[in-house]
């Protein structure tokens, strides 16, 4: 598994150079700041002053883009090449923000956050379990965690994406029962969750869980 993680973390990287490529950087992170916007509106999160936030898998522009009322701790393993080589990606632009560069699995905090934002991130990272009981360690009592997933619609493309691999962005590939069990296990509670966009093999779901 570590050397498909390794092979994901090169494509991941080298897809955001062809994604922003052409985008010009104002119309792009305009954009994105209405996506994100929009997202909370329809999860009907809204961080507070007083929340400490985590940003798990930020990439160039998380949702750590659109917290600027709140102090942000953002963590990606490709920070640094995003900035050398993204101009879409400056941490000058986000004071309010402290950027982490390393994976997920090798964070070392003191802190217990009120709001964990785990967005498009947990399949792509090295060790699915190590990364899960972080995020049960990191969150705080009566915290929430906001965990987007492209989940599985058919057994049968599951099991094919997990041999050879159809999908090498993404080492893992669960269906949203499997998911939904894997944040029950760690004894969090899940409020709700949202189906934020539909496909053929993912749907792209929104898991919302207390501690």
């Amino acid at each position: 598994m570590n050397l498909r993680w390794k092979i994901a973390q090169a494509i991941e990287f080298r897809w955001w150079q062809q994604y922003l490529k052409k985008k010009p950087v104002s119309d792009y992170l305009a954009w994105k700041k209405d996506y994100w916007k929009t997202f909370l509106e329809k999860i009907d999160i809204h961080p507070i002053k007083e929340d400490e936030i985590l940003d798990v898998g930020c990439g160039p522009a998380g949702i750590f883009i659109v917290l600027t009322d709140v102090e942000v701790d953002a963590v990606d393993p490709l920070l640094d090449q995003y900035e050398e080589n993204l101009p879409h990606f400056n941490k000058e632009n986000y004071p309010n923000t402290n950027f982490l560069t390393t994976s997920f699995e090798d964070l070392n905090s003191a802190k217990k956050y009120d709001k964990i934002f785990c967005l498009n991130a947990i399949n792509h990272v090295s060790d699915l379990k190590k990364c899960f009981q972080k995020l049960n360690e990191l969150l705080g009592e009566n915290g929430t965690l906001i965990l987007s997933i492209d989940a599985h619609n058919y057994s049968l493309f599951k099991y094919i994406f997990r041999a050879l691999p159809g999908d090498i962005l993404h080492p893992h590939q669960y269906d949203l029962r499997e998911y939904k069990d894997m944040v029950s296990d760690l004894g969090m509670t899940i409020q709700k969750t949202v189906l934020y966009k539909q496909e053929f093999f993912f749907d792209y779901h929104i898991i919302i869980a207390k501690k």
